[in-house]
């Protein structure tokens, strides 16, 4: 069964490094707006910022043509995808979860 949302992993996080910046907190950023090509019921969206587009697509899911589910499933994928990245540079899954619980 295919997803109706589905886009790839991040790539390797650009870290610059220096003694200013901290990985983790650099990847969290990175993350919120690291652009991808997302696949909503079989339409591509590309280029799309990938955390701002599911928070749209979890405020009004019908207008894509999604249930409550799909769009929470399209959260997940997020989670899971951009969370492993966030782990490797010392980051915290829970730390993407609070930022889609803000208003």
């Amino acid at each position: 069964m295919t997803p109706a949302i589905h886009f790839s992993g991040p790539p390797k996080i650009p870290y610059p490094g220096g003694c200013v910046l901290e990985p983790a907190p650099y990847a969290l950023e990175y993350l919120l707006i690291w652009p991808a090509d997302v696949t909503v019921k079989g339409k591509v969206y590309p280029n799309k910022k990938v955390f701002p587009f599911l928070r749209e697509l979890l405020s009004d899911p019908a207008a894509y043509g999604l249930t409550h589910a799909e769009a929470e499933a399209g959260r997940d994928l997020y989670l899971q995808l951009a969370g492993q990245a966030l782990e490797q540079e010392g980051g915290q899954v829970e730390w993407l979860e609070r930022e889609f619980a803000r208003p």
